[in-house]
């Protein structure tokens, strides 16, 4: 009998420890659920740990908080405690509220999916006619559905806050908001490596004096603003929104999306970068564009962001980098899709409204009303330009030089790009 009680013990001693063991394993191994209710593979308690200690750098506390009917929370941040200030060239930087009043150089750099975008050099005293036109109703309407449910107050800038699964999607903490590499893929011998081989493939739009010794290397800086964006790794969802991008270092340590990293200085009250758009322009139906401007405080250096009808978002100070401290060497416009090819498939990713550039007006994505400027500082059309569509079956462009388009008279020079990704054409 005594036996069998000290065998019984020990069973129960054992179930104990066993017990114990599943406990203390359930403390390191956690399922987190998604907003639909369905469960993440198991994430260690080290690893989230880590990812929240990351965000709470990132999102930082507000005076209001906005519940977007599309899911996003938007942080009404005081401008003087946003993400920027952390980075450790802007320790002493004073936030500049407004661009200079006087010669202003503006360049754009990239957007697609019905959107106009504009590349202007001006003098605010003497405003292009150009850069006002393109300011329409249309434009006006074009904007983000965190509207809908409320506003931030002056002196706060809205941030759209940051969650874990945002993080977990992301391949691992360091990549969280950066462009993803990849192996190098084959490529067009006469194509220029616009995207440093990282799986990107685009349709641009680029002036014909380009050189593509000088377009990208070592020290490459960029800035990026695209209206807009698809992206459900980064955002877990497949809206359209408005982004932004930085690297001086050709995407190898430096600079990230929108807010998820100390860099961009936001100075708007009334817009969030990386929130949704709304409405859009549908296939066939009611088309929306909006102007977007980017140019060179010749004061402090700082590279300012507009938005619409002479709305400033922000900028990215001059103290970031070295070799835009002077002038942009290269401006392009165009789409890029995400193509790395896992299967041996081309991506079915479309790019713009997935009409080829033929399709035309309210059928394919465009751009128009593209201005340069000259060594004189003398605003011009874009005119001569020349085109790249790394693959033509998947995605092309098609550019018109001034008015040459008889269905739009007034755009200057514009064109039409896009294309549905994989299919007959493109396998």
């Amino acid at each position: 009998m005594k036996t069998m009680t000290t065998v019984k013990d020990a069973h129960l001693l054992l179930l104990r420890l066993l017990l114990l063991v599943l406990i203390f394993f359930s403390r390191d191994v956690l399922a987190l659920a998604t907003p639909s209710n369905q469960t993440r593979p198991a994430v260690t308690s080290l690893k989230l740990a880590r990812i929240q200690r990351h965000l709470e750098k990132i999102n930082k506390a507000g005076v209001r908080s906005i519940e977007s009917p599309d899911g996003d929370t938007i942080d009404c941040v005081p401008r003087h405690r946003q993400p920027a200030l952390d980075h450790p060239l802007l320790k002493d930087h004073k936030i500049q509220v407004r661009a200079a009043s006087d010669r202003d150089i503006i360049i754009s750099i990239l957007c697609f999916f019905f959107f106009s975008f504009f590349l202007l050099f001006q003098r605010a005293a003497e405003r292009p006619k150009a850069a006002s036109s393109g300011g329409s109703a249309a434009s006006r309407r074009a904007w983000q559905a965190w509207h809908h449910a409320g506003h931030c107050p002056r002196g706060t800038v809205p941030i759209r806050r940051s969650r874990v699964d945002d993080a977990l999607r992301a391949k691992s903490l360091f990549h969280f908001g950066k462009k993803p590499a990849a192996p190098p893929l084959a490529r067009r011998a006469d194509a220029p490596d616009v995207v440093s081989g990282n799986g990107h493939e685009v349709s641009l739009l680029l002036p014909d004096s380009f050189n593509q010794s000088r377009f990208f290397g070592e020290d490459e800086e960029e800035l990026y603003v695209w209206f807009s964006q698809v992206s459900p790794e980064l955002y877990g969802d497949s809206r359209p929104r408005l982004f932004t991008y930085w690297t001086n270092d050709a995407y190898q340590a430096t600079g990230c999306y929108n807010l998820l990293c100390s860099g961009f200085v936001q100075t708007n009250n009334k817009i969030a970068i990386g929130a949704s758009i709304f409405p859009v322009s549908s296939f066939n139906g009611s088309q929306y564009d909006i102007t977007i401007l980017i140019w060179k405080d010749p004061k402090l250096g700082n590279w300012w962001m507009g938005l619409g009808d002479g709305a400033l978002v922000g900028y990215w100070p001059a103290e970031l980098f070295s070799h835009l401290s002077e002038h942009a060497t290269m401006v392009e416009w165009g789409g890029e899709v995400v193509n790395l090819r896992p299967d041996g498939a081309h991506t079915a990713t479309q790019m713009g409204s997935g009409g080829f550039a033929a399709a035309g007006f309210a059928r394919a994505s465009y751009f128009r009303n593209l201005e340069v400027v000259d060594a004189d500082n003398t605003l011009a059309s874009a005119g001569a330009v020349a085109t790249l569509a790394e693959n033509s079956n998947c995605y092309d462009i098609r550019s018109f030089a001034g008015d040459d388009d008889d269905a739009h008279d007034g755009w200057g020079t514009h064109f039409y790009f896009g294309g549905p990704g994989n299919g007959p054409r493109c396998p």
